[in-house]
């Protein structure tokens, strides 16, 4: 089916077509007359409606644009069918009209904000109304690792009526492609609103031409690409960047007693699984009680069975030969410790760097070289963990949390006060809601601006 797509975005060209400023320059152009024509004066309710039948869609098992992102997606995206079916699985099923109607009242205090000028029940009181739009064209820079964050963009720029341009990664444009030819499918004015398109990063006269026509430019990637864009954005365009990010679990004694323990076992290896431990929300440290029903070192035996055990049913995708030799690296790294130390142990796939976990009696936040290699580290309470932690302080995404329900609500308290934007179960790191609020910031309420009216 790949071969057979019609070549309606840019991406869809040959691979040695030529891209251009002028080009892009184009393509931004007639977005925007596609969003006067077509995307403004839709309703939020169609909108929803449009985007809910979409998502009904892609779980379906015979859809061909699903058929097609398993069929072809290992080989662009290195995930295999399983990771990517369980992905497209929590992704699209978050489309419907109760989520998305509740990130409009979440965001926007009431789902017609979008439509025309409304009031909440604190407005009726001042006599005033507000209005929110979001921009004309929003432009978005993807980064390569991960496919969910650029559709749930896409998702969100149409819900707010924005025309889009995204950049993605050089080989990463598949999925993206891949829903914007489902929504041309449908809606072939809606999809007239979006472009596609690739290019090696830093290619700066096609980026100019891209930023001298946005509205709007966000920005996914490392904190050295991010402000590199930022900097070379005009002034006059609004500009949301996500740069690095990382995230730790920390499971208490209490959640390591009786039937517990397999549950949080069983959890803390869903966490490490899930999208091979890329992206921002993988954790990349266990932080395990040290006073609990079992010792940190036999949990993280217990772990490494559970990898095991993962792989055989989903595997890993394949890396690349850099990533496989830092792993092998850090491995010896951690057999030399572990054969001068007891408070060193390492267990690892044979004959593959499938997966590792490394366990040491002591609290102090390392980062992992991710594909499924997981650090387990015994800490006596959250407050040494903390202390530990304050380094990347200002980079902690998402912490997932293994408790006792009568525990939850005082450390849920203290890592919101110590700078955690999002707290969650252990299992759920890499499954955000579409309502989350990515890093501490709105998702819907960031793309738009607002007008009041005051009578």
């Amino acid at each position: 089916m790949i071969e057979r797509l019609p070549q309606y975005f840019l991406a869809d060209l040959p691979n040695d077509a030529p891209l251009t400023p002028r080009m892009v320059t184009e393509a931004c152009q007639n977005l925007r007359r596609n969003q006067e024509r077509y995307l403004q004066s839709r309703t939020t309710a169609a909108m929803i409606r449009l985007l809910s039948e979409l998502g009904e869609q892609w779980l379906q098992p015979d859809y061909p644009f699903r058929q097609c992102a398993l069929e072809y997606g290992p080989a662009a995206t290195g995930f295999t069918v399983e990771t990517l079916r369980d992905g497209l699985d929590h992704f699209f099923k978050q489309l419907n009209a109760e989520t998305l109607q509740s990130l409009l009242i979440q965001d926007l205090g009431s789902p017609q904000r979008l439509d025309g000028f409304t009031q909440t029940h604190g407005e009726i009181q001042e006599r005033r109304y507000g209005f929110a739009q979001g921009p004309m064209l929003s432009g978005h820079i993807a980064a390569g690792n991960l496919p969910s964050p650029v559709l749930t963009s896409m998702i969100l720029g149409l819900l707010v009526r924005s025309a889009q341009f995204i950049k993605c990664a050089r080989g990463q444009s598949l999925l993206p492609r891949l829903l914007a030819h489902s929504i041309y499918d449908t809606e072939p004015k809606i999809a007239s609103c979006l472009e596609i398109a690739e290019w090696r990063g830093g290619t700066e006269d096609i980026e100019q031409a891209l930023f001298a026509e946005v509205d709007l430019i966000t920005a996914t990637g490392s904190d050295q690409t991010v402000e590199s864009i930022h900097q070379r954005v005009p002034k006059r365009v609004r500009f949301l960047g996500y740069g690095q990010r990382v995230s730790f679990s920390y499971l208490t004694g209490r959640s390591l007693a009786g039937f517990a323990l397999k549950r949080s076992v069983q959890s803390v290896g869903a966490d490490v699984v899930a999208w091979d431990q890329q992206g921002c929300l993988s954790p990349h440290v266990i932080f395990v009680e040290a006073r609990g029903g079992i010792a940190p070192e036999a949990f993280a035996e217990l772990l490494a069975a559970e990898l095991e055990r993962r792989e055989a049913q989903t595997p890993r995708g394949p890396i690349s030969p850099e990533e496989s030799a830092a792993i092998t690296l850090r491995r010896s790294v951690y057999e030399i410790r572990a054969a001068h130390s007891p408070d060193t142990r390492m267990w690892a796939s044979q004959g593959s760097t499938a997966w590792t976990v490394v366990f040491e009696n002591e609290p102090r936040f390392q980062t992992s070289c991710l594909n499924r290699f997981i650090l387990v580290k015994a800490a006596q309470d959250l407050g040494e963990i903390l202390r530990h932690a304050e380094e990347v302080r200002a980079k902690v995404s998402t912490v997932g949390i293994g408790a006792a329900p009568e525990e939850l609500q005082d450390l849920a308290h203290t890592l919101a006060r110590w700078g955690a934007s999002r707290i969650c179960p252990i299992g759920r790191m890499q499954l955000p809601p579409l309502t989350w609020r990515h890093d501490g910031r709105p998702a819907l309420a960031d793309l738009v601006k607002w007008t009041d009216w005051e009578q």
